[in-house]
């Protein structure tokens, strides 16, 4: 079997914005999102700035305040941005066969805020002052898992680890799980909440994070002589993937159909990535051909943009491996540049960003590109939106040690 899938649902909180229309509005405006850490003193942290959720996400929910006080953050932005893209797919769940919906969302770092607070309560007060709920609210599965609890889903599911490809690689197995008939819909994406002390700390330590500090909007630079790492942000992106046959029969609003997914490695370093992106490429190559199309039908790259050397120059080499003469005619962005890496959750924001692209028919900006490396010479869409009619996009995501995800969709 080898069904069709599409996207009828969209649920997102970023720092650009809770829903999808802030989000859009704001991730396509130019401006950047990214601003000094004041949830706790980070003063001493090599890198203290990030992509930050702006309002008070209870006041946005229905969610009982009993659920609230047992799970971490990056669980609770889970639950909301499903609850959002269930709302947007107008998505009856009682009237659905719940044994043939399935969850997947993944994850970098785990749920750090609930955990440190409760490992701290350990060390002074002793056993008896740490949670019940310690063990269930900061693992990785914690998401997957309340959403599943909440929602009643019993479909095949998963929790998916890829550093920051997570988000997409959880999206591209959803998307085979229904092609080979296991699941008639899923809610797929990532979330991430890495702005807590320990959290932070682990994420200084990867040495691929900007220390512009003085200057956080202007921090995170794809593809610029300047840059010198990306800023780390929080957030969470789901989305509704049907069968086809599904969607047209309950009538549902269809925003595209994912062609292909593909996933590679570069096998070469347990942190660091091949410099000259053949992996990455070979992943893109894939992908394209796993949706019966050439490279000539892609209309927009949404790129990676680590914003480090070594990971910008071989995204570079890698767009022109596949794409040869027209890499220098197709527009090109990072539009995560705006809000910061959301880890976990960065491949399912930068896809939810590409299909709000494709709908508004404007490539989002590369934000900061002020002053281009000579060794990224494609057209990287610098600091103001394009118009531009998007029938078929590629999304870019990357991991540390050479995680490679790709994945094609296409407007219907």
């Amino acid at each position: 079997m080898n069904r069709r899938v599409v996207i009828t649902g969209i649920g997102i909180i970023s720092p650009a914005g809770i829903g999808k229309d802030e989000h859009w509005r704001n991730i396509s405006s130019g401006d950047s999102f990214v601003s000094e850490i004041k949830k706790f003193d980070a003063s001493k942290y090599p890198s203290r700035i990030a992509g930050q959720i702006n309002g008070d996400l209870e006041k946005l929910n229905t969610f009982p305040k009993r659920l609230l006080k047992k799970i971490d953050r990056f669980s609770h932005l889970a639950l909301l941005a499903s609850e959002f893209a269930i709302a947007d797919a107008k998505l009856n769940l009682e009237a659905e066969d719940k044994e043939r919906i399935g969850v997947f969302i993944g994850n970098a770092i785990g749920g750090w805020e609930f955990a440190e607070v409760e490992l701290r309560d350990l060390y002074i007060g002793g056993l008896k002052d740490v949670s019940p709920y310690q063990a269930t609210a900061w693992f990785p599965a914690a998401p997957q898992g309340q959403v599943s609890i909440y929602y009643g889903l019993l479909g095949y599911s998963q929790t998916i680890i890829a550093d920051s490809a997570s988000g997409l690689v959880s999206i591209g197995s959803a998307y085979r799980t229904i092609q080979e008939g296991e699941a008639d819909i899923i809610l797929a994406g990532g979330s991430e909440a890495p702005l807590s002390p320990y959290g932070l700390l682990c994420c200084n330590t990867s040495g691929v994070l900007t220390t512009k500090n003085d200057v956080p909007q202007k921090a995170y630079r794809p593809f610029d002589k300047n840059r010198d790492g990306f800023a780390i942000g929080e957030g969470a992106g789901i989305v509704i993937l049907e069968s086809f046959e599904h969607a047209e029969k309950r009538g549902a609003k269809i925003y595209g159909e994912v062609a292909g997914f593909s996933m590679t490695n570069d096998g070469i370093h347990p942190t660091k990535q091949d410099i000259e992106g053949r992996q990455l490429a070979r992943a893109m190559q894939i992908a394209i051909n796993g949706g019966e199309i050439t490279v000539d039908d892609i209309d927009y790259i949404c790129a990676n943009g680590s914003a480090t050397k070594d990971g910008d120059i071989a995204e570079t080499k890698a767009i022109k491996a596949v794409f040869g003469k027209k890499a220098y005619q197709m527009p090109i962005s990072a539009p995560k540049s705006a809000i910061g890496n959301l880890l976990g959750a960065a491949g399912a924001v930068d896809l939810i960003t590409t299909t709000l692209a494709m709908e508004n028919s404007l490539v989002p900006p590369t934000v900061n590109l002020e002053d281009r490396d000579n060794a990224c010479d494609l057209d990287y869409i610098a600091l103001k939106g394009k118009e531009h009619k998007i029938k078929t996009a590629l999304i870019n995501s990357q991991g540390r040690g050479g995680i490679n995800a790709v994945m094609v969709i296409r407007k219907l």
